[in-house]
């Protein structure tokens, strides 16, 4: 039930919202769903997606605060310690002139330092660097889009397999009525003494045999909506419809070349591919700036020690304290990075491998895209071609099925004859169903190679899936 509250200038009670709420629950109309619409709730709902955003976020935030690797490194510390044995200090006290006088003072054992550390290591490789994290987190857009990409693709195909299901259970149950109005005339002739009683058995067992049919499709349509609804963030058993595709027409005119060349351009698999090899290249940039320039480091250091004992003395008196600390300019160069079989020479080379691997997988990729999209718009051109076939069969098979039951109505065929038509029926109508179901399968597996937004072919083309009578 769907509560629509009107009022003309009117306050609304809180008691009706939550009369309006009870009965939402409790008298909640069939959802219905399009294509778009269970797409849109499997992104914002899907567990799986739902993990890559918060990689994304990951990348994302390294992106924008990138710039932190020129923020100073600050250490603060504090320090009280305790000497294990007691030392003294000795000398001549020259104030008592001209009696000169040699003293001795016993050095608290307890000391009282801090220090402050600023420094900061500058090189060319930080700004190789920052490019790489860039582009780290454009490919995590790319793979996050990719992933995005397949999941919607899974959404669409198990819809129309859905939709593929309810049209095979509505199929068996026409089968279903038919028979049992088989059985029927099959009784009437009986107790008319037109036909023998075996005939009325062999109806009745007919209609019987049927109904596990029936119940495994029911539950194979069933749990089937279950795996859907946890998809869109639904509960398993929640009650939904789903809008059925409408027309006549199943043919995609499509081009060989044309979609190959699409594919080489915007598949997200090849995109990924790509965007992966520019950030290792980045990488490898990054690493070899590190290895082979100098790093400049800047440091500043403030040290402050009490001399006195901290836990006798006043810490305020400043004549208790020495102050220390330096600030130093470094230029420095590891040379055995140049070398080649150093360790950081051979992380180099594991790189320039890593590269010409995914180089030749970026090869692959393409050659496989292009192998696909061959294959796949050859299975098109035969399923469209089959479909047409199949629609003739179909007519034939309806027109053999009425011609065979009138017969059987005037006792010129025997209840086998009428079966076997109906039988023949059932098979051209599925066989056509699933024809039209891996025509559109085959388009959402096509719009995904060439990268163009799912209904791009399978939304332009009219198909009647979901209904063959």
């Amino acid at each position: 039930m769907i509560c629509l509250l009107r009022s003309a200038g009117r306050k609304i009670s809180p008691a009706v919202f939550l009369l309006c709420g009870i009965l939402s629950v409790y008298g909640q109309e069939s959802l219905r769903l399009t294509p778009d619409a269970a797409v849109e709730m499997a992104v914002k709902n899907n567990l799986s997606l739902e993990s890559e955003k918060i990689n994304l976020d990951t990348k994302r935030r390294a992106s924008d605060y990138v710039w932190n690797r020129f923020v100073p490194s600050v250490d603060l510390s504090g320090t009280l310690a305790r000497d294990n044995w007691a030392s003294s200090q000795q000398g001549i006290d020259f104030s008592a002139l001209p009696n000169l006088a040699p003293y001795s003072i016993t050095l608290p054992q307890w000391h009282a330092l801090g220090n402050v550390n600023v420094g900061l290591t500058l090189n060319f490789a930080m700004f190789a660097a920052i490019q790489s994290v860039k582009m780290d987190y454009q490919t995590g857009l790319l793979t996050y889009e990719k992933a995005r990409l397949q999941m919607e693709r899974e959404v669409r195909k198990t819809y129309n397999q859905i939709l593929l299901l309810q049209a095979n259970a509505a199929l068996l149950e026409e089968s279903f009525n038919l028979t049992k109005r088989q059985a029927d005339i099959a009784e009437a002739n009986y107790r008319a003494g037109l036909a023998p009683r075996l005939t009325w058995l062999q109806a009745q067992v007919a209609v019987e045999n049927l109904k596990p049919t029936i119940n495994e499709t029911e539950n194979g349509l069933k749990a089937l909506k279950g795996s859907f609804a946890l998809s869109l963030g639904l509960p398993y058993n929640s009650d939904f419809e789903l809008e059925a595709f409408s027309g006549d027409d199943f043919y995609v005119p499509l081009d060989v070349a044309e979609m190959i060349s699409k594919a080489a351009s915007g598949k997200p698999d090849i995109l990924e591919l790509q965007k992966m090899i520019a950030q290792i290249q980045q990488a490898r940039k990054a690493t070899a700036l590190q290895l082979h320039t100098p790093n400049l480091i800047l440091s500043w250091g403030l040290s402050n020690t009490f001399l006195a004992d901290p836990f006798k003395d006043n810490l305020g008196d400043p004549d208790n304290w020495r102050k220390g600390g330096t600030f130093s300019v470094t230029l420095g160069l590891r040379l055995n990075t140049f070398f080649p079989f150093t360790t950081e020479g051979q992380n180099l080379k594991d790189l320039d491998n890593t590269l010409s691997s995914l180089r030749i997988g970026l090869a692959q990729a393409i050659q496989g895209t292009e192998l696909e999209i061959f294959t796949k718009i050859n299975s098109l051109e035969k399923t469209r071609t089959s479909t047409e076939v199949q629609k003739a069969a179909v007519e034939l098979a309806e027109l053999s099925y009425r011609l065979t039951e009138e017969a059987y109505r005037a006792g010129l065929q025997d209840f086998q004859a009428v079966r076997s038509a109906a039988v023949a029926l059932d098979q051209a109508r599925l066989q056509l169903l699933t024809q039209q179901f891996n025509y559109i399968s085959d388009l959402i597996d096509l719009e995904y190679a060439i990268g163009v937004p799912f209904g791009t072919l399978s939304s332009n083309r009219n198909g009647s899936f979901g209904s063959v009578k």
